[in-house]
């Protein structure tokens, strides 16, 4: 049994209403482990900045107790929510976050070059997530937010993640980029899509990818996959640890409620 610590994290589906489908956004990692060469959704470790108070204070919509009940957990849960913003800011450059009197960003247009800037200097530890938020008059956009799925990673693995899977919607003008370090590739693509080029060889995903993609699939718009989520609770998005074991020299996973899942 692996003993070592289990990381908190979070993980955003970003999505949007493409032309025929909902679209959501994908990212490929570079060759470093543990996720070399995965198409994955951006995310991260909880980081301690995100357990700041200042930072719940910018979630406009939802207390630290509403999201820890969310959560299944005592306290903190505002955290993975400043953390789904944070890790999309500066992973692909979009931000959950509008001014405190409704005003909407415009990272397409006007207010490029300086977001752009601001996400620099994170990136390069030179100013906080929190400075920024204070400095632009922000509040992040947690209503746009919802939880998704509870994923944790099996006990084969020598880093493990207990990562939470949040589905967010693009705020209008807002594209996404990857960051040409972490990350060497980007696409808006249907879950449809995405899974099929999957099962055809063409990109690379572990099964929580996969599995959150057909999660997606069936949905008309992306506020009515967002409304969807929101009307769950805890219990209705339980952790899943897959569990592997080698069967004839072969690895075999099952998930929760496989035959032989509890016996493994």
């Amino acid at each position: 049994m692996n003993t070592q610590l289990i990381t908190p994290a979070a993980t955003v589906l970003v999505i949007r209403d493409g032309k025929s489908d909902i679209e959501v956004f994908m990212v490929e990692r570079s060759n470093r482990p543990p996720f070399g060469n995965l198409f994955v959704f951006p995310g991260g470790k909880i980081d301690t900045s995100d357990h700041d108070s200042r930072a719940h204070s910018l979630c406009k919509s939802i207390s630290d107790g509403e999201a820890s009940a969310l959560l299944g957990i005592k306290e903190n849960g505002l955290s993975y929510w400043v953390a789904c913003v944070r890790e999309c800011f500066e992973e692909v450059g979009i931000l959950l976050a509008e001014k405190k009197d409704g005003t909407k960003l415009d990272l397409n247009g006007i207010e490029k070059e300086k977001y752009q800037s601001y996400r620099q200097d994170l990136l390069n530890g030179d100013i906080s997530f929190y400075d920024i938020c204070s400095k632009e008059n922000l509040e992040l956009m947690t209503e746009n937010i919802a939880p998704f799925s509870h994923w944790i990673t099996p006990d084969v693995e020598i880093k493990r993640f207990d990562t939470r899977f949040f589905i967010a919607c693009l705020p209008d003008n807002q594209t996404g980029i990857h960051d040409g370090n972490e990350l060497v590739n980007s696409l808006w693509i249907s879950p449809q899509e995405a899974l099929k080029k999957a099962y055809a060889g063409e990109i690379s995903m572990i099964m929580p990818t996969i599995k959150n993609l057909e999660q997606c699939v069936g949905f008309n718009t992306s506020e009515e996959l967002l409304n969807h989520q929101k009307q769950l609770t805890n219990e209705d998005i339980p952790p899943i640890l897959p569990k592997f074991f080698k069967e004839n020299g072969n690895w075999v996973g099952l998930l929760p409620g496989d035959d032989g899942y509890d016996e493994a």
